[in-house]
């Protein structure tokens, strides 16, 4: 198929496009990378009036102090060899959809998008990271744990972008990724992070762990984390994947069960942990 008509505005400022999306209302959509909104605009499911071209100077910076703070227009494919960026995210990375598409796909676009089995989204939660949105009331900025309301639904007023976001810096915590889809580059059956955060003794005094996929947004598994801090990571490890596959209410699908989803959901923690300690 085709997409349905529309007007194209290329836009030469972030005002600029910030005036024409309040020009085109809830009928104009902004597009930057465009890999979950082309393939979207072809098969119809989306028929906006207007595109709002995001590729404009100012949004593709890359800039350290305190936090990582990346443009919305940052390439995905950039990241992969920034020694700034958390060692979470870049062993992420290679998972988000395939070397193609990174190149093109852009971060603040992945997490507009608020796909539930998106891998950025996850990682911005889990590290406690930050989106900054502008629009008609000004630039905010909303923790990633309150910009994520359900799957591909945001806390973005209308008329509002994301034009960046806040990701710590790695300091002395251990980090691990896991993830299981089908084939490579396909969307994540499930996945899961675990960040620990250790005392002189070894013994955890801070465990975030995180899942995706099996949840309509990221979501932090709080009663896992308790669960951990005071262990050394690995004996608690087993016993922190049963608590986590009990914790999700995974959707069946064609691929997968349920039964089979919250089952590779408590692997996949396990891992995780076991990896980061």
């Amino acid at each position: 198929m085709k997409p349905a008509p529309f007007d194209y505005v290329r836009a030469e400022s972030l005002e600029e496009a910030l005036a024409a999306l309040r020009e085109g209302g809830d009928d104009a959509k902004p597009i930057a990378g465009g890999q979950s909104l082309v393939p979207a605009l072809a098969m119809r499911l989306v028929r906006p009036s207007m595109l709002v071209d995001l590729n404009l100077a100012g949004l593709d910076t890359v800039s350290a102090n305190g936090a990582l703070r990346l443009g919305a227009t940052v390439r995905q494919a950039a990241l992969a060899n920034d020694e700034r960026v958390h060692p979470l995210l870049r062993a992420a990375l290679p998972y988000v959809g395939h070397f193609v598409t990174r190149n093109r796909g852009t971060v603040g676009g992945s997490i507009a998008h608020a796909d539930g089995a998106a891998e950025l989204p996850l990682c911005l939660v889990t590290l406690d990271g930050l989106v900054v949105v502008d629009g008609p009331d000004g630039r905010r900025e909303i923790p990633a744990a309150d910009f994520f309301v359900t799957h591909f639904t945001t806390t973005l007023r209308p008329g509002e972008l994301v034009v960046e976001t806040a990701w710590p810096v790695a300091s002395g915590e251990t980090c691990a990724f896991e993830e299981f889809a089908l084939r490579t580059g396909d969307f994540a059956q499930s996945m899961a992070c675990s960040v620990l955060t250790r005392d002189h003794s070894g013994a955890i005094v801070r465990a975030v762990v995180a899942v995706g996929a099996v949840v309509d947004r990221p979501t932090r598994l709080v009663e896992v984390e308790e669960l951990l801090v005071g262990s050394q990571g690995n004996e608690a490890a087993a016993e922190a994947g049963a608590l986590a596959a009990r914790l999700v209410e995974p959707a069946g699908s064609l691929h997968a069960s349920a039964r089979y989803l919250r089952a590779l959901t408590g692997t996949l923690v396990t891992r995780a942990i076991e990896r980061a300690a």
